[in-house]
């Protein structure tokens, strides 16, 4: 079993767009797997793939910032304890970062719903989260690519503990590095490739650096509207493309978290050749987010509502007294 694990994400946004490049399917197989299978529920719900995408197509047709949103709930998912779908449960979707979820936090469990209509209680919310989040990437025109599944839902939340080792917005190289290198994505390129999800993302005024002309002009712009979000991709903010890594390469990345990257030896030479071929970028982006997605959590269940443990109104007496009494009688308290 993987490590469990959290890390970094800030707050995203989307708009609609063709890239430039498209790279074939990647695959990651062998010890990297973590158990996981690309057809697993190929003879169980062979229609599963064919309802997320056309989900998916269909909320980004009404929101086009869903493909950050999901990306969002990917990353704070994974990185507190494995890809479980743990983000989905009270209190950990109210807690710290997560505490104002994204509306696809409501889109996984529609998903959840036609599949298991469709296929009965054979695919996990989590898998669902992995799946749409590969879909609503390539469907921004970001690249193509394999994702594996097998994934189960978590028992338990993550704790708040866990929660509140995600680094900030104000985070140096080492801090970064540090972080995901304790949940195994070690190699730099996964950092600065994963951090390329920023090319479709905003963030709040406060979380702009400040620390130069470029940044102090920006959030000075930003402030003038109290619910205005920075697009941290100042170049093509609506686009799944390598211009982020252009903008940051000249010293114009938003966050002080996207801003060392060109700084730092460790990571400098990635933000280089990204900037300078997108389908590099496409490559190691689509291998890092695979990476993500095989960090695996404890052995749960697949839940019959994302937002809920399937057991969660059935305690015992012997239980109760020591159980969360808001997880146990609100469990979808503003879904």
């Amino acid at each position: 079993m993987a490590a469990r694990s959290r890390g970094w994400c800030v707050v995203l946004g989307m708009g609609l767009v063709l890239a430039a490049a498209v790279v074939r399917a990647v695959v990651v197989t062998g010890d990297d797997d973590a158990g996981l299978s690309l057809d697993l529920h190929a003879a169980s719900c062979p229609q599963l793939e064919g309802i997320v995408r056309t989900a998916v197509q269909a909320a980004r047709a009404q929101d086009v910032q869903v493909t950050a949103g999901l990306l969002r709930i990917f990353f704070h998912d994974c990185l507190p304890q494995g890809c479980d779908a743990s983000i989905l449960l009270d209190p950990e979707k109210r807690t710290g970062p997560n505490a104002r979820g994204p509306r696809a936090l409501q889109l996984i469990e529609d998903i959840r719903a036609k599949v298991h209509a469709r296929c009965g209680p054979t695919v996990s919310c989590a898998d669902i989260i992995a799946l749409a989040t590969r879909d609503a990437v390539s469907l921004a025109g970001g690249p193509s690519f394999a994702m594996p599944q097998g994934r189960t839902d978590s028992l338990s939340p993550a704790t708040s503990g866990e929660i509140a080792l995600l680094p900030s917005p104000f985070s140096d190289v080492n801090t970064l590095l540090a972080a995901f290198s304790r949940r195994g994505l070690a190699d730099p390129a996964d950092l600065v490739a994963l951090s390329g999800g920023h090319t479709v993302g905003k963030a709040g005024c406060s979380s702009i650096r400040g620390n130069d002309d470029f940044s102090r002009r920006i959030a000075a712009l930003c402030a003038r509207t109290s619910s205005r979000k920075q697009s941290l991709d100042i170049i093509t903010p609506d686009a799944f493309d390598n211009r982020y890594f252009v903008a940051v390469k000249k010293a114009r990345g938003v966050l002080l978290s996207d801003h060392v990257l060109a700084g730092d030896q460790r990571t400098a030479r990635f933000v280089t050749a990204f900037a300078t071929n997108q389908t590099a970028f496409f490559q190691q982006f689509a291998k890092s987010l695979v990476k993500l997605g095989n960090i695996r959590g404890a052995a749960g269940e697949i839940r019959n509502n994302c937002f809920r443990r399937n057991n969660a109104r059935v305690v015992s007496l012997s239980l109760s007294l020591s159980l969360d009494d808001d997880i146990i009688n609100n469990p979808l308290a503003d879904e």
